[in-house]
C-alpha cells in the first residue's frame, strides 16, 4: 500500500473543548472540567492537523467538546452523551445528535463511500497519563482490529517506521484501549470490508503535548514521518 494506491484520511473527534451557545448555561460551573482529559484529547488536534499536512490527506475533525456528546461512540452507548447532558430531555439530546453528531459521522462515511481507492483511516487521540490508580506508562498507542488483515499490517509497519526513528518510544498495540471496542473506527469496521477500509485509531499520551516545545514537535513529525513510510 502506498499514498498512490490508498486514499488517506484523518480524523479527530475529541480535538477541542468548546461549548455551543445553546448550552453555555449548562457548562458555566465546568471551566476546571472542560480543560481537563474528560472535556477535550489534549493534543490530538495538532497532532491531526500535522499528520493531514504531511499527507496531503483530509481532515475531519470537531473542537466541540466531548461533554456535549462523544463522537467516538455509538448511538444507544452509555457514554454517548456526558453526566452534564445525558437527563436532558429528549427532544434536547435528539437536537444535540442532529446538529453535532450525525453531521460529523455522515461526513467520513460519505469519504469513505465515495473513495475509488482502498482507505486507511487514521483516528487521532490522546491518553491522560493517570487514570484512577493506573499510571499508563506508554508513549503510543496503536489501536486496531488483530482480525482485519491490512489494519493488523500497517499498524505493525507503522511501529515499526516509529522505533527507527525514536526507539526509545514506549509504543504498544491496542493500548490503552481495545482496537476492537466501540468506536468511529469500530463502527465503519462494520460498514466496510477490509479491502476497502483499515482504521487505526492513534493513541498519544498526554504528557507530550502538555509538556510542549521542541520534543512535541519532533513527535509529531516523527509520527508523521513513520506514518508515511508505513505506506509505501
Amino acid at each position: 500500500m502506498s499514498p498512490r494506491d490508498c486514499a488517506v484520511l484523518v480524523t479527530c473527534e475529541h480535538g477541542g473543548n468548546r461549548v455551543p451557545p445553546r448550552y453555555r448555561s449548562l457548562f458555566a460551573a465546568q471551566t476546571a472540567l472542560l480543560e481537563t482529559h474528560r472535556g477535550l484529547d489534549i493534543g490530538s488536534l495538532t497532532m491531526a492537523r500535522d499528520l493531514s499536512a504531511w499527507l496531503a490527506a483530509p481532515l475531519v475533525s470537531s473542537s466541540t467538546t466531548r461533554l456535549l456528546v462523544d463522537l467516538n461512540r455509538s448511538l444507544g452507548h452509555r457514554r454517548l452523551f456526558s453526566a452534564l447532558t445525558r437527563e436532558l430531555p429528549r427532544a434536547e439530546r435528539e437536537r444535540i445528535l442532529a446538529q453535532h453528531y450525525l453531521p460529523y459521522r455522515r461526513r467520513v462515511e460519505a469519504f469513505i463511500a465515495s473513495s475509488r481507492q482502498a482507505v486507511v483511516h487514521v483516528s487521532s487521540h490522546s491518553f491522560t497519563p493517570v487514570l484512577g490508580d493506573q499510571v499508563r506508562e506508554a508513549d503510543i498507542g496503536l489501536l486496531y482490529d488483530p482480525r482485519r488483515r491490512r489494519e493488523r499490517a500497517l499498524a505493525a509497519r507503522w511501529k515499526s517506521a516509529i522505533l527507527e526513528r525514536e526507539p526509545a518510544l514506549r509504543v504498544r498495540f491496542n493500548y490503552p484501549y481495545a482496537g476492537r471496542a466501540d468506536g468511529l473506527t469500530s463502527a465503519l469496521r462494520g460498514r466496510f470490508p477490509d479491502a476497502g477500509y483499515a482504521g487505526i485509531e492513534l493513541e498519544i499520551n498526554q504528557r507530550h503535548p502538555l509538556s510542549g516545545g521542541r520534543r512535541w514537535r519532533r513527535l509529531r513529525q516523527t509520527l508523521a514521518a513513520a506514518l508515511e513510510s508505513a505506506l509505501r
